[in-house]
């Protein structure tokens, strides 16, 4: 897998599923597990993606009874409604950023070919996502103040470019694979609201998601939002430590992994350690980005996939991703001791290699050398 895994057959996405312990190594094992496991996703879906009050109407109480004990101005913090109201916030933020997956390619704004049937299904009053966010930016933008007290009702559809109607809207029982992931991630901040949503999970669960969805087999495909969901789930019990600010300076965070960085720079190469230091060029002004998000903002997409591959691989975990960070720097080293501040940092912030071929097998080369 180091080596880059083979499209061929679906390989790629049983391989990762395993790397991130979402498939024991025992291959008896997984048909029960796999069923387990997107039986569980099912049920989350269920829990966590209906509307408040819903599920009591169906129970036969009618929806006017059902407010009674609990409506959207209760100030019981246990209220659903409060809870709901919590929950759009990152709704939102996740919303925003899951529309601007990989702008480049069309694959996210397509529509699936396997729509979750549980949220689309018209028997059920179930509310999708997309719809809780149109509603929610209605309603916040459809009057606003100016400052002499006048209220103007603009119309909301006509606010910024970016706003929803820059987008296609799929027909009813469609769903774009944008949509996919942010039930993916909206999923996870529910289930573990000590980190919740943080910008940058977009840019882990995006190629996970897109290896899953693309894959040759049809069942993997079919199941590859429940599948995502889970190795996204493992893949951040790894690496959230870098996502929790108050963890920045511990041994766990990822103030300690940028010095290391810098430090294995030093190792392996003193001029260059001491060029970026004599400019003040500190590690948090790149790699920052390029630990946190696994490199997955520096190249394109496939470069990214092949790049986790041996990510994933790495029996130490993600020591390897300190040595391809290395491996960028001493690639560029030419144009980094000639630079100056301005220039460097710009080198640093739009990598300009772009064959990661390259960049892997310069850093096995200090792998090897250690």
């Amino acid at each position: 897998c180091s080596a880059g895994i083979p499209f061929d057959g679906g390989l790629r996405c049983l391989c990762w599923k395993i790397l991130l312990n979402y498939l024991p190594l025992e291959k008896a094992l997984w048909s029960s597990l796999l069923k387990k496991q997107r039986d569980l996703y099912s049920q989350f879906l269920k829990e966590m993606i209906i509307q408040p009050g819903i599920a009591k109407a169906n129970l036969g109480v009618s929806r006017e009874d059902v407010t009674l004990e609990d409506h959207p101005l209760n100030p019981n913090p246990d209220s659903r409604w409060n809870t709901y109201f919590k929950d759009n916030e990152v709704l939102l933020q996740i919303d925003k950023d899951v529309r601007r997956l990989y702008p480049d390619m069309a694959f996210f704004q397509r529509p699936t070919d396997y729509p979750c049937l549980l949220i689309l299904d018209p028997q059920n009053e179930f509310e999708t996502l997309r719809r809780r966010v149109e509603q929610t930016t209605l309603k916040s933008q459809t009057v606003a103040r100016n400052r002499s007290g006048v209220t103007n009702v603009s119309s909301p559809l006509k606010s910024t470019p970016s706003s929803l109607s820059e987008y296609e809207v799929l027909p009813n029982g469609c769903e774009a694979h944008w949509e996919v992931v942010e039930r993916i991630l909206f999923i996870y901040a529910k289930l573990n609201p000590g980190i919740a949503y943080v910008q940058g999970m977009n840019e882990i669960v995006g190629p996970l998601y897109y290896t899953f969805a693309t894959d040759p087999n049809s069942e993997w495909k079919e199941h590859a939002e429940a599948d995502t969901f889970f190795c996204f789930t493992n893949l951040m019990a790894e690496i959230r430590d870098n996502f929790i600010k108050s963890l920045d300076d511990s041994q766990c965070g990822i103030t300690y992994k940028m010095e290391k960085v810098y430090s294995t720079l030093k190792e392996k190469d003193v001029e260059l350690y001491l060029k970026l230091q004599e400019q003040n060029i500190k590690p948090q002004f790149f790699a920052f980005r390029w630990l946190t998000l696994l490199l997955s903002q520096e190249f394109l997409l496939p470069d990214v996939i092949r790049i986790w591959d041996s990510l994933f691989a790495d029996d130490k975990r993600f020591d390897f991703l300190l040595l391809v960070c290395c491996a960028m720097l001493t690639l560029i080293r030419d144009q980094l001791l000639e630079g100056d501040f301005t220039l460097n940092m710009r080198l640093l912030q739009d990598y300009p290699i772009s064959d990661v071929h390259l960049i892997l097998k310069k850093a096995k080369e200090l792998q090897d050398s250690k």
